[in-house]
């Protein structure tokens, strides 16, 4: 806490904890019936202080029971040293030197949704493992099985085998204010159910890179490694939101934590249980977000909205009228702030449903009628594990304009995007994911099919020669027959 008594002296000021706890008391007399404007003694504070306690302390009570521990395991492939690709040295000693395996483990946490056993946690405590053990507040454990992801949110679904199990309330984070004070509950770096306070710090911090659709409660209460996953609940013990991620410089605590709202996470849950999958509304436009000089050059007043930099061909927003060039400045009522807010609007609609969506055209205000449409699901993705060539267990996608935009590629770009490299796959440590794979054996692929018809036919003895876009740089690779 060098930082803190180093602020003090500074100020010239002097704190001791009793003094600090008797000028909160003192904060929250004036909060209290009967005492605003009168002097407290030092018991009265310490009862205030006694009382403030225990009801955090019963809403942690009520909390951790619906709080689960998840534990992971995964198989990793270390690639073997480079040296052994060395021709002088294979000539020596063989081929025979292939990448180990080894198990790795994890801990995070999660929530108990209902009382059938479904739980709430993070994709990315899940992600790849081979194994799921959930282990309950009374000790209890239970294998669990992976239900749905929405690796754009950072969402996912497991189950266990139980009935009747302890749950929590959900609460609604559309009503939340800044300074509300919070509770975190969940494994801090392995201690279960560790809770902590603090307020909410800030609302809807979007454009963090930390996932496609951003809308996070931003928290003081400290999060660590393994509360991913965990419960962020306000003074009546209500869930309202998912503790998710932090920002640190030195991978622990620094004050700043973030959490995914609990409406947002209701909504992909009911989504993954009773379809299977998430969805999302979709109006087929790309937007960027207004500056000054946009704004005056588009005839705006202010620069509040987003400006629609093209409309797909038989999109919805193109058939209920909109045109490039327009400025979107609300929709279904409410007043659109920046591309990010207006990017959740759009995908938190039902599809089918006809909503009001104002423009600025021309420097003139239109309102016009469209009929949200359902965000088509991830490009098909051709798996490459019945490969028995040097492609084995690479799996790639079809690649689309927004994914182009993300990796700030320009110009007309056709081919495909890996999404996943398998442990086992001969290109493991050669070829990376988010490479994009521009020709097989000098044949262009412009689509997943084309990939599946040009690497499927290659000898399984065959170095394969591939084209790929690799940070932005085009260059070739050859992927040997039996891998590094």
């Amino acid at each position: 806490m060098k930082g803190v008594d180093s602020m003090y002296a500074a100020s010239g000021k002097h704190f001791t904890f009793p003094g600090v706890l008797i000028a909160l008391a003192l904060f929250l007399a004036f909060l209290l019936p009967g005492t605003a404007g009168a002097e407290i003694t030092g018991k009265e504070a310490s009862d205030i202080l006694s009382r403030l306690g225990d009801a955090m302390a019963k809403v942690a009570e009520q909390v951790k029971p619906a709080v689960v521990n998840i534990s992971t395991t995964r198989t990793i492939k270390t690639p073997r040293h480079p040296l052994f690709d060395d021709p002088a040295f294979r000539r020596f000693f063989g081929d025979g030197m292939s990448p180990q395996k080894r198990k790795a483990t994890s801990l995070g946490s999660g929530i108990i949704a209902s009382p059938d056993g479904y739980i709430l946690t993070n994709n990315h405590v899940i992600d790849g493992a081979d194994d799921i053990l959930v282990k309950l507040s009374d000790n209890r454990e239970f294998k669990g099985k992976v239900i749905g992801i929405d690796s754009k949110t950072d969402v996912a679904i497991i189950k266990i085998p139980e009935k009747n199990l302890p749950t929590i309330t959900m609460g609604n984070s559309d009503t939340l204010k800044v300074g509300e004070m919070v509770i975190a509950v969940g494994n801090s770096f392995g201690l279960s159910h560790t809770i902590t306070m603090g307020i909410i710090s800030g609302l809807g911090r979007a454009g963090i890179g930390i996932t496609d659709y951003e809308d996070f409660i931003q928290t003081d209460a400290a999060i660590n490694p393994g509360n991913s996953g965990g419960a962020l609940v306000n003074t009546r013990g209500e869930l309202i939101g998912i503790n998710t991620a932090i920002f640190s410089t030195s991978g622990g605590y620094q004050g700043i934590g973030f959490a995914i709202p609990v409406n947002m996470v209701k909504n992909i849950m009911e989504s993954i249980i009773s379809q299977g999958k998430v969805v999302r509304g979709w109006l087929g436009v790309q937007i960027q977000p207004l500056t000054a000089e946009l704004a005056k050059q588009f005839k705006l007043k202010e620069e509040s909205g987003v400006l629609l930099v093209d409309i797909n061909e038989g999109g919805p927003a193109e058939k209920g009228g909109l045109q490039r060039g327009d400025v979107v400045v609300e929709f279904d009522g409410k007043k659109i702030t920046d591309p990010f807010h207006f990017k959740n609007m759009v995908a938190a609609t039902k599809p089918g449903r006809a909503v009001q969506i104002k423009v600025v055209r021309n420097g003139k205000t239109e309102t016009l009628t469209v009929s949200v449409g359902e965000l088509p699901i991830d490009p098909k993705v051709v798996s490459s594990a019945e490969f028995g060539n040097a492609l084995r267990g690479v799996s790639v996608q079809d690649l689309t304009e927004e994914q182009l935009q993300k990796l700030n590629l320009q110009g007309k770009i056709r081919g495909v995007l890996v999404n996943n490299i398998g442990e086992d796959s001969p290109a493991l440590g050669i070829l990376n994911k988010g490479d994009i794979i521009l020709e097989v054996n000098r044949k262009p692929v412009t689509s997943s099919k084309e990939y599946y018809a040009i690497a499927s036919v290659a000898d399984k003895d065959q170095d394969i020669l591939l084209l790929i876009i690799r940070g932005g740089v085009k260059q070739y690779i050859s992927v040997p027959a039996g891998g590094r």
